[in-house]
């Protein structure tokens, strides 16, 4: 049985990910932050023993570093950093404070990071050996013809690099990595006007991760496949 380790796996396209990954039988590793609170996980859980809830805060890095000793010797397939956040109060001129742009940089960064250096070894001990970043369009420097959105528009093109560099550092251990928009989606994120179901956009990304080969990896994509200009 494959392993998918998901971050942010309570809401959105977190909670879709662990419905098609489980669906798709594999081992599921959905972490956030109050498990226990989440309803909509809870229930996939109790319908699915394939389904294993892990607390991870990933502002926390001893939470990170407790999350990497739990797991010792469990392959991971596919890693998901999936947990990020909008910024919406640091977006614009004007709005902008160092405590909100240290807050977004710490979950769309810093985490990511940190959660590779922690687990590297465990995606290395997979067949898969797939690190997936969630990233978005708006990190593309070549794209931005709109300016605003600084702290996610840079902390998720602090990612990308994050994943270049991954892919780099551990291409002799067979691993690969990915950063992939996941298209405008409807989610507490992406709003109710959003043109894509996060079932299509989940499916998308999981078709992209498994057909990745070492050439693709520290690319660049979109949920359908196509590549974005960095």
């Amino acid at each position: 049985m494959k392993t998918v380790l998901i971050t942010g796996a309570n809401r959105g396209l977190g909670l879709e990910f662990v419905r098609q990954y489980s669906a798709q039988n594999w081992q599921v590793l959905a972490c956030c932050r109050a498990p226990g609170d989440a309803a909509e996980l809870q229930k996939l859980a109790q319908e699915n023993a394939a389904i294993r809830l892990l607390t991870l805060d990933v502002t926390q890095q001893a939470d990170i570093d407790a999350l990497a000793t739990t797991l010792r010797r469990q392959p991971i397939d596919h890693l998901l950093l999936n947990a990020g956040v909008l910024g919406e109060r640091c977006a614009n001129l004007g709005e902008m404070t160092q405590a909100g742009w240290l807050e977004v940089l710490n979950i769309n960064t810093v985490a990511p990071a940190l959660l590779i250096q922690a687990l590297h070894s465990n995606v290395a001990a997979s067949e898969e050996k797939t690190i997936v970043g969630i990233s978005t369009r708006v990190a593309s420097i070549g794209d931005n013809g709109s300016g605003g959105m600084y702290s996610y528009r840079a902390s998720k093109a602090a990612l990308n690099q994050i994943l270049v560099s991954a892919a780099r550092n551990l291409a002799e251990q067979g691993i690969k990595t990915l950063a992939i928009h996941p298209g405008w989606v409807q989610t507490d994120m992406g709003g109710d006007q959003a043109t894509f179901t996060p079932q299509q956009s989940v499916s998308g990304i999981m078709a992209v991760a498994s057909a990745m080969t070492t050439e693709d990896s520290g690319t660049f994509r979109v949920f359908d496949g196509s590549t974005i200009p960095w």
